[in-house]
């Protein structure tokens, strides 16, 4: 067995925080504990059902490039220890640490829940897949939730946009490629490191970076519009990959990529620099300054226009960097437009599926 593409069963948080609206903290019995049994490696993911009776949000940041977004998870098992979404998981009592990787609510009827917000709706604009949590993470290998809400998204012709860093997206290759012949989506590969050591400390959960390149590639060649999103940059850790990873992405047929540097909001922060230390002891320290170089002197920058991107001359630099190589390389391509002309109301019994178009 090829040990590069074997599957981690590592956890990126080790800590559990105490939420901001829990009135309780618990602490583990470390004195009584069995050997390894509150270790981030042994923590077993647990599955919780999510009775939300909305699947879509509306974002108001004029910092990603869409209105509306369709989460069917809350808490994600890639567990990436710098994931701005961990805060979110505070909102119901839990840590934004380990419990983030760990307790992950499923929206059981998210393709119903779906398919009721596309019959309201007025005017067509795209959908993201998904705005926090990545909707191919592990648990959408079991519960295909984000499949038959793309199916219903097909049914309506109702474009989207696919954000993931996992290659199990290519198990919807053929509602993928047929949205993809109607103009109705982008798919957008995160990819910040070719490095698998790197990747799988900070990264634990998600598809190696060779296998997003070859899914990437597989996407070009099925005709589904591909971007490759660098992110995030961590100054210290892979701003030097820069080049390598849109170099790569080139050769994997893509012609278009993005770039944003990491942000740590508050609750994001002991977890990150935790992990940070527990990993690299040896530059942790160095690597928290240059973050903060990027950010006023701060972990993190609220400020819409100004949190993605950064500011100061190191911040100058990685997007100078970035957009060099971009350049040079052939991937300042934009995407082609999606087609919201031929959005079309759902009836309440779901139809069976056609892919004549």
């Amino acid at each position: 067995m090829n040990r590069t593409n074997r599957k981690p069963i590592g956890r990126g948080a080790a800590i559990s925080p105490p939420s901001r609206f829990s009135k309780f903290q618990t602490e583990p019995d470390w004195e009584h504990a069995l050997p390894d049994e509150h270790s981030e490696q042994s923590a077993r993911t647990e599955f919780v059902f999510d009775s939300s009776r909305n699947v879509v949000t509306e974002n108001e940041s004029p910092d990603v490039g869409f209105r509306y977004s369709l989460n069917p998870y809350r808490g994600c098992e890639h567990g990436c220890p710098y994931c701005y979404a961990r805060q979110f998981h505070e909102y119901f009592g839990w840590s934004a640490g380990l419990e983030f990787e760990t307790r992950i609510l499923v929206k059981e009827n998210a393709p119903e829940l779906f398919r009721k917000w596309v019959k309201r709706l007025r005017q067509c604009e795209p959908v993201a897949f998904s705005g926090a949590t990545d909707c191919y993470q592990p648990a959408e290998r079991r519960f295909v939730l984000t499949r038959r809400c793309l199916e219903v998204a097909l049914e309506a012709k109702l474009p989207v946009y696919v954000v993931t860093k996992n290659a199990l997206l290519l198990r919807d290759l053929d509602v993928l490629s047929e949205l993809a012949r109607q103009s109705l989506v982008h798919v957008s590969l995160s990819i910040n490191s070719l490095n698998d050591e790197l990747v799988g400390k900070m990264e634990p959960r998600t598809s190696r970076p060779q296998l997003r390149l070859e899914a990437g590639a597989r996407l070009v060649e099925a005709g589904v519009p591909v971007q490759v999103l660098v992110a995030p940059v961590i100054p210290g850790l892979n701003d030097h990959e820069i080049p390598a990873v849109l170099r790569a992405a080139r050769e994997a047929g893509i012609r278009s990529a993005a770039y944003s540097l990491v942000r740590l909001p508050p609750s994001v922060q002991p977890i990150f620099l935790d992990w940070l230390k527990r990993t690299f002891p040896g530059k942790s320290r160095k690597v928290e300054q240059l973050i903060r170089a990027t950010h006023g002197g701060e972990l993190d920058d609220p400020r819409f226009l100004y949190r993605m991107t950064g500011t100061g001359e190191l911040a100058e630099q990685i997007r100078r960097t970035f957009e060099v190589f971009r350049n040079k390389l052939g991937l300042a391509e934009p995407l082609p437009a999606l087609n919201t002309s031929h959005f079309r109301p759902l009836h309440s019994v779901q139809r069976r599926l056609s892919f004549d178009g």
